[in-house]
């Protein structure tokens, strides 16, 4: 096992790599879940020597069900956090300035996947069904969507039952809902390696219905954009990722075998890491780091069409991104 919170990470590198005693950069990044391959660039990056070659000291913090990246960050707890555009753009508009400094994640793996025997094969069978939704902002592009579609989510006959759903797939294996909020490179294969057949499900995947937004962005506080220094070291630190994170599209398995290590619980499985690691290639290719204006511009106005609950109620404009550190990182 890796130990990344223990002070300078010491790695047997050779090389080129700056060691230990370099006077490296402390910088800390926030995941937004638990060490896996949905953070593989960042781990390979480690590994490989790329932010030591950058003279960089990164610790990185996983994530889990009881951590809000946003809150951590807000709370100084870490300079940099992995999180979904929604939930920066909702704290955004609640006061917590962030910034969106790069967008490795391209494509949005959400989806609704549904057991056929409920009788739902399009969104149009979807009142009156029971779906489960994750919350602590992953709930904000599903309540974008169903308000886009004109279904309501208090229940009811016309409506939909929204189930909170943990970070599990349990509530369709027990029958407790129609539907649960997956992702391609994770809790879909949950439902499968469960004993459910794959021609048994219909899935919707928010990229086909119209209403995806951006995952896995990086983000930092607005306000720390004004100390130069800081803004060198995440030029430095972007690169490196981006570096990891393509070497990690072409070395899937490598990539996958570095999570691995560094999975200190032990709960991740060699095959089940590659696989998703196969998924999450899909996810950042065609990313060179750089967020996209019309893929945050989507993302923003899927947001707004939230109906008389929106997610935002404003858009936030050119403010809640900047091309300023991609542009220095990769030139």
């Amino acid at each position: 096992m890796k130990h990344l919170l223990a002070g300078a990470v010491a790695l047997a590198l050779g090389g080129g790599a700056a060691s230990a005693g370099s006077h490296l950069e402390s910088l800390t990044l926030q995941l937004k879940w638990v060490t896996q391959a949905q953070f593989a660039g960042y781990y390979v990056a480690l590994e490989k020597g790329f932010y030591e070659e950058e003279g960089l000291d990164l610790t990185i913090k996983p994530g889990g069900p009881d951590i809000a990246p946003t809150q951590v960050i807000a709370g100084g707890g870490a300079d940099v956090t992995v999180e979904w555009m929604p939930a920066a753009l909702a704290a955004r508009e609640r006061g917590l300035a962030l910034v969106n400094i790069a967008q490795p994640f391209k494509s949005s793996g959400m989806m609704l996947s549904c057991r056929k025997d409920t009788g739902i094969a399009s969104p149009a069978d979807f009142p009156g069904k029971t779906l489960g939704v994750w919350f602590f902002g992953n709930e904000y592009p599903f309540l974008s969507w169903m308000s886009q579609l004109g279904v309501p989510t208090e229940g009811g006959d016309a409506g939909v039952e929204v189930l909170k759903q943990g970070f599990n797939v349990d509530p369709i294996l027990n029958g407790q809902a129609d539907c649960v909020s997956t992702m391609t490179y994770n809790e879909y294969w949950q439902i499968i390696d469960a004993g459910v057949s794959p021609d048994e499900l219909v899935v919707f995947k928010y990229e086909d219905q119209g209403v995806a937004t951006l995952e896995d962005g990086l983000y930092v506080l607005e306000d720390r954009l004004a100390d130069d220094g800081f803004k060198d070291q995440l030029v430095r630190f972007v690169r490196a990722s981006m570096k990891g994170w393509k070497y990690a599209e072409e070395n899937p398995d490598e990539a996958a075998e570095i999570v691995l290590e560094f999975d200190e619980t032990g709960a991740q499985t060699e095959k089940h890491q590659k696989r998703m690691m196969g998924e999450i290639a899909k996810l950042t290719a065609g990313s060179n780091g750089a967020l996209e204006p019309a893929d945050f511009q989507r993302t923003v106005d899927t947001l707004l069409a939230g109906g008389s609950d929106p997610v935002i109620t404003a858009d936030p404009g050119a403010a809640a991104w900047t091309h300023e550190i991609t542009d220095a990182a990769l030139n």
